[in-house]
């Protein structure tokens, strides 16, 4: 009898009513010398785009079944006990998609015990267990293979993780206890911490490999009855497993305190100390390098317990679910069967951003691409970089050379435009100027053909203006990228009052093939996330104005969580872009977007943060301190924040009144998605409901309590 035997697990069940039951079927696999091995298959009976899930009714069939198994192990009657997935998919991790009607402390602490409970005792069977790894392996699922004493694993598995700490969570089913003892605790951090931060990075079958999370890798097409053989060796005396990477006392005594020291100072330094999970997943790889399973077991079990009980992860859930299910199923979309099909793209520009775009056409649509400026030196140049970055691609493996040559081939330059004639997508991305872009489409549009569409990057300027000379301005459209452009997953689909259904359509398809996420957004000053930023940054501003030093605003900020302080952010777009964009805001709406001089002034100075020779940021630039140093009334940080909230939610609501997106979902995925809002802050909204921020501005909330995070 374990810790959890006692325990009641029926009020998860009774939450969980409609879910969808993964069963464990077993059958009995001959071995060598007359052994036998009990084969457990997860099957949720549905088609691989539903993976395997693991709900409390899933969990305790599956314990049914393991103490099934203990029984017979204890007669004699079988050797070892493996468990695998249906076909591609082991299991995608714990089942929370109610999560979010846990009531309680105590109904949610029964998750994390429910979990050590099932998969524990695949660690207490009597004969050695193993788990055939046979793709999707993800949070829970790669817990299950974790508890057992062997691991096989698909060469060709497509996505193994614990991205627990990217949904405000930690591997709380063994992963944080059982890993680094099995792996080392660098290799541990690199899982568990560093690439859920790395926006969800997976690992692949080789790292899987590399860091010993298994023991060996097996093709495919073979893969079952490999592992059944590989099993049977490991059964009988005759396979030895060695685990080079399995920490050993000098580790534990010298670097393990260190490692995770490290991680700590780098976490803090990129994502501050808002979001809470990183540092208790820290906590627990931290003591997870001493004391029984059943110890670490315990303070997962709490650590978990706190978290699920909590805002951040209710708050997670609510963005995970923008991105997994509203994000594609944009909102306003018109039908996709109008939209015409791209069989040519034409770039205008052959910059920085221009080349980011013609790379990502090129390789996404697999199209003909061709590039303009105003002269050849630039074009040739646009060319050469679009080609150089194909071949780098090649280079890594990400493309073969065969690929690599065929969209090298596809990319062309031009200075005549009248080679844009039979593009049916033309982009410009040309200097942020409403006179500029005018004068680019007025001119293209007598070269294309009448079913081309014309798209804009513009970021903040009025899609309606820019095509006021246009004689068809209902084929234009704002496509506003984020940069770095092949990076960043959002796109604004702006729709001006001219934008015809068929053009509309259009654009998002392309997003779509662009493997984009698009939001439309009504034609206004700064869309969604410009607008949003706007008010941070002139609030931050503001404060800097009258006295306030940057290191104090970018501190009274950061409860807000965001990716990166003020002072970063104004240096990352540059101070010239902010400048303009806090004037745009301002311009359009004087009463409440500030504007800055100062900003201004530093501009002209060129720099606001200091860096070392390999780029590391030192301090403030002293010269743009002595620029803003005038002002003599600092604001306290509490006011500060207050502000910029108060300013938020008033801005948003405005926003939704004005039908500038259909719902406050729409902002917060284009936050998310655009400005790189963290999941654990839920995007903007739910934060602003959190702190009282809505019912201080309009008497109201953006959502319900709970979505909100509110306990």
């Amino acid at each position: 009898m374990n810790d959890y035997d006692s325990i009641d697990f029926t009020p998860l069940v009774a939450l969980s009513d409609d879910e969808v039951v993964t069963h464990s079927f077993v059958r009995d696999v001959p071995l060598s010398g007359g052994r036998t091995l009990a084969l457990v298959t997860l099957d949720n009976g549905r088609d691989h785009t539903r993976p395997n899930t693991l709900g409390p009714t899933t969990l305790l069939e599956l314990r049914d079944v393991l103490d099934t198994l203990r029984d017979r192990a204890s007669r004699g009657e079988i050797h070892g006990v493996a468990v695998t997935g249906k076909p591609f998919i082991l299991a995608a991790g714990a089942d929370l998609s109610q999560v979010d009607r846990i009531p309680d402390r105590e109904t949610a602490a029964l998750l994390p015990k429910l979990g050590h409970d099932v998969l524990g005792r695949l660690g207490d069977l009597g004969v050695p267990s193993f788990v055939f790894v046979n793709g999707l392996a993800l949070g829970g699922g790669l817990e299950i293979a974790l508890n057992a004493d062997y691991r096989t694993l698909d060469l060709s598995a497509p996505a193994i993780a614990l991205p627990e700490v990217f949904l405000g969570l930690i591997p709380g089913w063994g992963g944080a206890y059982l890993l680094p003892n099995l792996i080392g605790i660098e290799n541990a951090l690199k899982v568990v911490i560093e690439n859920p931060l790395k926006n969800n990075r997976m690992l692949k079958p080789a790292d899987v490999l590399d860091l010993g999370i298994a023991d060996v890798g097996f093709s495919p097409a073979t893969f079952l009855e490999e592992s059944i053989r590989w099993a049977d060796g490991v059964i009988s005396g005759s396979t030895v497993v060695k685990r080079p990477n399995a920490p050993g006392r000098i580790e534990r005594a010298v670097k393990w305190d260190a490692a995770v020291g490290i991680a700590r100072k780098q976490v803090a330094s990129r994502l501050g100390r808002v979001q809470k999970s990183p540092y208790v997943a820290l906590d627990l790889l931290k003591a997870a390098k001493s004391g029984t399973k059943a110890e670490g077991f315990a303070r997962e079990d709490d650590a978990l317990t706190d978290l699920i009980a909590g805002d951040q992860f209710r708050a997670s859930v609510y963005a995970f679910n923008l991105v997994q299910k509203r994000a594609k199923r944009p909102a306003g979309a018109p039908d996709p069967k109008i939209a015409r099909k791209i069989s040519k793209v034409g770039v205008i520009g052959a910059g920085l951003m221009a080349t980011q775009f013609a790379l990502l056409f090129v390789r996404r649509l697999q199209v003909p691409v061709v590039i303009t400026d105003l002269d050849k030196a630039r074009v040739d140049t646009g060319v050469a970089t679009i080609r150089g970055e194909i071949d780098t691609l090649r280079s890594k493996g990400r493309i073969s050379s065969d690929e690599a040559t065929r969209l090298s081939a596809l990319v062309t330059g031009t200075t005549d435009r009248a080679d844009f004639a039979d593009a049916g997508w033309v982009i410009e991305a040309v200097f942020e100027e409403l006179s500029v872009k005018q004068e680019v489409f007025a001119d293209i549009e007598k070269y294309v053909g009448p079913e081309t569409i014309l798209a804009t990057n513009t970021s903040s300027l009025s899609v309606e203006r820019i095509g006021e000379r246009l004689e068809h301005p209902e084929r234009l459209v704002g496509f506003h990228f984020f940069n770095p452009v092949a990076v960043m997953p959002l796109i604004e689909v702006v729709s001006a009052p001219a934008t015809d259904e068929v053009t509309l359509s259009t654009a998002m398809v392309t997003a779509k093939a662009l493997k984009k996420n698009a939001v439309i957004t009504r034609d206004t000053p700064g869309f969604v996330v410009n607008r949003v930023l706007a008010k941070v940054l002139g609030e931050a501003m503001r404060a800097v104005d009258t006295g306030t030093s940057f290191a104090d605003v970018d501190a009274a900020m950061a409860p807000l969580g965001l990716p990166m302080a003020p002072s970063a952010l104004l240096d990352l777009v540059g101070l010239k872009v902010g400048a303009h964009v806090l004037d745009t805001h301002h311009a359009a709406f004087p009463d409440r977007f500030y504007r800055s001089d100062n900003l201004h002034r530093l501009a002209e100075h060129g720099s606001l943060l200091e860096r070392d020779k390999s780029g590391k940021v030192t301090g403030f630039d002293k010269g743009a301190l002595k620029i803003v140093s005038g002002g003599g009334t600092p604001t306290p940080p509490p006011e500060i924040l207050r502000r910029l909230e108060d300013g938020l939610a008033d801005e948003i609501h405005r926003m939704l009144e004005d039908d500038v997106v259909h719902a406050a979902e729409d902002i917060d995925l284009c936050m998310i998605l655009g400005a790189g809002w963290p999941f654990q802050m839920g995007g903007v909204t739910p934060y602003l409901d959190r702190v009282g921020a809505s019912e201080r501005v309009f008497g109201g909330t953006f959502h319900s309590p709970r979505i909100a995070g509110v306990n």
